[in-house]
């Protein structure tokens, strides 16, 4: 555990331990993950805490296109493709991290864990805020809006629209030691499923920048299905 893990637990308090889940209008999580077994990832879940805001589960208009028309999968695809490359600075600042920071979600985060700011996020891993940032840029329905990958899992289950199946668009959560949801450190897009046991995908926090990936469906533990048109 980290100093600043330590740090945000504390100010958590008692009411969440590792992995706890509280729910509020959402889910609302913290963890601490031992790092990841993959070499290309920073661990995901470390000193993370999430929320998945009513307003983006129900498709509310948040700086992309409009609620109402929605999103379909290839127009999250299309704006993760315009993101490759993009890098954190030397902190392990992003400009997702930046963009969380200066949200609405990030702010009502940490009002609730006891922060003084969502600055609190600042350096923190972003695979899930990567995520979280396609969404709200596309106008997706029902894509969720986290910072920590173990939640946003339960999010999706929760809501039905969990399953197995490596539909382009989904949201892709791995568990690179198994152990199903609870196990999940890391989060990326399906581009698309090779059916050789294999997915091409984009990843935030991957190598320290977004990148193209092929997976092998091993190490996923499921994946979740946003509303798309």
């Amino acid at each position: 555990m980290t100093a600043r893990t330590f740090d945000l637990t504390k100010r958590m308090g008692t009411r969440v331990a590792a992995g706890a889940v509280l729910s509020m209008a959402g889910v609302f999580g913290f963890a601490s993950l031992a790092p990841s077994a993959q070499a290309d990832t920073k661990p995901a879940n470390t000193a993370h805490v999430a929320e998945v805001s009513k307003a983006d589960a129900n498709g509310a208009k948040t700086g992309g296109q409009s609620a109402k028309a929605g999103a379909s999968a290839q127009d999250v695809i299309k704006l993760a493709r315009t993101q490759v490359g993009t890098h954190e600075d030397a902190s392990g600042n992003s400009k997702f991290n930046n963009w969380y920071i200066g949200s609405s979600l990030g702010e009502l985060n940490a009002h609730r864990i006891g922060a003084e700011s969502a600055s609190v996020y600042k350096g923190q891993s972003w695979c899930d805020m990567f995520v979280s940032w396609l969404g709200q840029h596309t106008g997706t329905k029902g894509m969720g809006a986290d910072a920590y990958t173990v939640s946003h899992a339960q999010w999706f289950k929760k809501t039905g629209r969990f399953g197995e199946t490596p539909k382009p668009g989904a949201v892709v959560f791995f568990a690179w030691n198994g152990g199903g949801i609870k196990g999940v450190e890391h989060v990326g897009i399906v581009v698309k499923d090779n059916h050789d046991g294999t997915i091409n995908t984009i990843e935030g926090n991957t190598g320290d920048a977004v990148k193209k990936k092929v997976r092998d469906t091993s190490t996923v533990a499921s994946y979740g299905y946003p509303e798309y048109r």
